[in-house]
């Protein structure tokens, strides 16, 4: 019987896209709003930095007078070039709330004091000063409607509400294949814990990573599976995802054209004549240089003149070994590394990851062509040698900085990549695939539930309390069993969106000159395919 609902519910969210969009939002707001309002204010990294920057933005401070600040990254002593904005007084006290239990994971967030909305401003200093302003606009400007900590929490839900929605427009694009229950699975695979943390809080990560999944999910399917009726779609889509990438950090142009790259080693032929030959491709073009080039003309005038005491062995050659070194840990940290790195997932949520990652990628292998090997092996190539390149060439300025989070907007292009090549390629019979994808998609569900938990542990009784979390020592507003069913609903949500039925009864259209082949028709497109998702 409740087999027979979900297959009932997975029917009507199938049969209109606008349906599917609000349905994958609710869901995917769900998990990151539960991350928003469990996580103690300054519980995730550098979110004090990017709530200031939100919150000077928003009250029309762009720029600010530089402050060379005593720091240490990554265990080596500098100074690092801040900006000086004026602002509330709890955005001073905000800096040091989590100085107790950062770093420090048996120690839970009850040690912090309490944060008081003081009268009169003061200046205080934001290390995300010189980042492109747009992003924190976005999400500073309810600082300007409520005070005190509640005007963390609301800057904290209008970033995952941004995030959300980019990611529910991915999921639109990955229903539209034929095989939705496969590319469907590519974007719950690459939507990872770490990726639905970071749409919680107050980060450029965030919208980093959910506009990188959407990139992927809708320039894909627009070159690899064209169709006139969804290219505007798909174009506006692209666009979108496109717009949000670069305007974060000059990184994005870089992710976007890895995207498209791969993209276009795996197009039909024709697709890309298609596409250029469409007005509406030139105006979102257009609107994606503009956006490019602000991006770079801001990051130009606003450089980094940090001051970072490197020591004479880091060489570019040592920084290298290092970071391949470090390879599986920005693996994990790509999963799920909660806190300030120092909340690690339970092993189960790392292997099941890992292992839908490996059985998608595999399974693409086995029935992949040339061309398509080349795509699976150059993004996994990728994702090894970038984060070795950029340390390689960014250590004497700025030390060991990298994390797994930033290279999360091209690296979820793996599992999204390889689902499309095993929706192209795969043949319909001969195995039960419908069924091993929808168990992928419950175990990632039971995992993504379970990294929840672990984080919720190390925040309200320290990583070494009882897993139970009795009695807790910190709770988030409501409770904290409140926070971790709620998510954990979200999260099987998630998961029952790969069990929406494929295309295939319907038929395909007969090739010109043929009568009474028994050849199929093209599948349509989503019911209702002229609503904008």
């Amino acid at each position: 019987m409740m087999i027979n609902a979900v297959k009932s519910l997975a029917d009507r969210l199938a049969s209109s896209p606008r349906r599917l969009w609000l349905a994958a939002f609710a869901i995917l707001f769900t998990l990151s709003a539960s991350w928003s309002l469990s996580t103690p204010t300054g519980g995730s990294p550098d979110e004090h930095a990017h709530l200031i920057r939100a919150a000077a933005v928003a009250r029309g401070q762009l720029n600010g007078e530089e402050v060379m600040a005593p720091h240490v990254v990554g265990g080596i002593d500098g100074k690092f070039a801040e900006t000086g904005v004026e602002l509330p007084r709890i955005y001073q006290d905000l800096k040091d709330v989590n100085a107790c239990y950062v770093f420090r994971s048996d120690n839970s967030a009850a040690c912090a004091p309490q944060l008081k909305d003081r009268p009169g401003t003061v200046e205080v200093t934001t290390a995300a000063g010189r980042y492109h302003p747009a992003y924190y606009f976005a999400v500073g400007w309810p600082s300007l409607l409520v005070h005190g900590e509640a005007a963390f929490y609301l800057m904290r839900l209008m970033s995952a509400l941004i995030c959300s929605a980019l990611v529910a427009s991915a999921v639109v694009s990955a229903a539209e294949w034929r095989r939705r229950s496969f590319a469907l699975l590519g974007v719950v695979t690459a939507t990872t814990p770490m990726a639905l943390f970071m749409f919680g809080v107050v980060n450029p990560s965030g919208p980093e990573i959910a506009a990188g999944i959407l990139v992927w999910s809708a320039g894909l399917p627009m070159l690899m599976s064209p169709d006139p009726q969804l290219l505007n779609r798909r174009l506006a889509r692209l666009g979108v995802g496109a717009l949000v990438l670069i305007s974060i950090r000059p990184l994005g142009l870089i992710w976007f054209a890895g995207a498209m790259f791969f993209a276009l080693l795996l197009s039909k032929k024709g697709a890309l004549r298609e596409v250029v030959r469409q007005r509406v491709t030139w105006g979102w073009g257009g609107l994606a240089v503009l956006a490019g080039g602000l991006a770079l003309i801001w990051s130009s005038t606003h450089p980094d003149n940090s001051i970072i005491d490197t020591p004479s062995d880091l060489t570019p050659l040592t920084a290298a070994r290092k970071t391949f070194d470090n390879g599986l840990t920005y693996m994990k940290q790509m999963i799920g590394y909660f806190g300030w790195l120092d909340a690690q997932p339970p092993a189960a949520t790392l292997l099941v990851w890992c292992a839908v990652v490996l059985a998608l990628a595999m399974i693409a292998l086995c029935y992949a062509r040339f061309r398509d090997t080349l795509a699976i092996a150059g993004v996994m190539v990728g994702i090894v040698v970038i984060p070795i390149a950029a340390q390689a060439m960014q250590a004497r300025q700025l030390g060991m900085i990298w994390q797994g989070r930033y290279l999360l907007p091209f690296a979820v292009g793996l599992p999204i990549m390889c689902a499309a090549i095993c929706h192209e390629r795969l043949p319909w019979g001969g195995f039960a695939w419908r069924r091993l994808l929808v168990i992928s998609g419950f175990a990632l569900s039971v995992v993504n539930a379970a990294g929840f938990l672990w984080a919720m542990r190390r925040n309200t009784v320290g990583i070494e309390g009882p897993l139970l979390i009795a009695p807790a020592h910190w709770s988030p507003p409501g409770s904290w069993a409140l926070w971790l069913l709620v998510y954990a609903v979200g999260a099987l949500a998630l998961g029952v969106l790969v069990a929406l039925p494929d295309n295939r009864e319907r038929p395909l259209p007969e090739p010109p000159g043929t009568v009474g082949s028994g050849a199929v028709e093209e599948p349509a497109p989503l019911a209702g395919a002229r609503a904008q998702a």
